[in-house]
């Protein structure tokens, strides 16, 4: 992974507020490099760190970190609960423009940031998704059947949402703030991709798709994915598609409407 910091269009900078959210269990070998490239990326950020109920000393090295660096807040689950119960307190609590999810242990690099957040910035997109199948960056070799079985999931997610996605399950997704808090999360593990993958989808927002670049790691260097979470997976692809089949009306629309409303009711 590049050790510097990222390179940010000029443009971005000036205006942009950048709420990072990271889950966190059990990440003590990483911690405190992945905290300290995120916040090397040269954007007014705010950084949550949401710990899962860790059982090494992650929330030790957290406080020390968050006294370190105001712009770190450290959020503390009572239990372990899942990712998808961390990335809903941690987006609850973001107030940046735009939010961006990011894992704790080294496998995505903070780096590729001005890719998600370029068609964010420049008003094409409401989400985006960085995708460890498309781009030129670097790519570890690891599980050919993980790659298989990503593959697969993101067909079957194609297929019941009518996008053309190369990357369902990535990490990398980034959102409009106001998006992101609108749409609720049911999901507590990691069944938060499928099921956020169905909602926008429904909801008619913009997605967009980025290359990245993945610096995944073995099992035996902490990495906690399996085949039961892939069946999960599947299981929340079909049972968000089926729930969400009504299409929900998109953010902007939901303003309009509003707005119609409003103006309808001072006459």
């Amino acid at each position: 992974m590049t050790a510097g910091p990222a390179s940010i269009p000029d443009k971005l900078a000036p205006h942009i507020k950048l709420s990072v959210v990271m889950p966190v269990y059990n990440e003590r070998a990483t911690l405190r490099t992945v905290v300290e490239r995120v916040l090397a990326v040269p954007l007014d950020i705010e950084l949550l760190c949401v710990d899962d109920g860790s059982i090494d000393d992650s929330v030790e090295i957290l406080r020390d970190l968050e006294n370190r660096y105001p712009q770190l807040r450290v959020l503390l689950q009572p239990r372990n609960m899942g990712k998808g119960a961390a990335l809903r307190r941690g987006i609850a609590e973001a107030t940046g423009d735009f939010v961006v999810i990011q894992d704790a242990d080294l496998e995505y690099d903070p780096a590729d940031f001005h890719q998600l957040l370029g068609p964010l910035s420049e008003g094409k997109a409401d989400v985006v998704f960085g995708s460890r199948f498309l781009g030129a960056g670097p790519h570890r070799v690891l599980y050919f059947w993980h790659s298989v079985g990503n593959r697969l999931l993101t067909l079957v997610s194609n297929c019941l949402t009518n996008i053309n996605l190369s990357d369902m399950e990535t990490c990398y997704k980034a959102f409009r703030r106001e998006v992101i808090q609108t749409i609720p999360i049911e999901e507590n593990r990691f069944g938060f991709e499928p099921e956020i993958t169905v909602k926008v989808a429904r909801r008619n927002l913009r997605i967009y798709e980025v290359g990245i670049s993945y610096w995944g790691r073995t099992y035996e260097e902490g990495k906690k994915v399996g085949w039961k979470d892939g069946i999960r997976a599947f299981y929340c692809l079909f049972k968000y598609s089926l729930k969400e089949s009504i299409a929900k009306p998109s953010v902007s629309e939901q303003t309009s409407k509003s707005t119609r409303s409003a103006t309808s009711r001072s006459s």
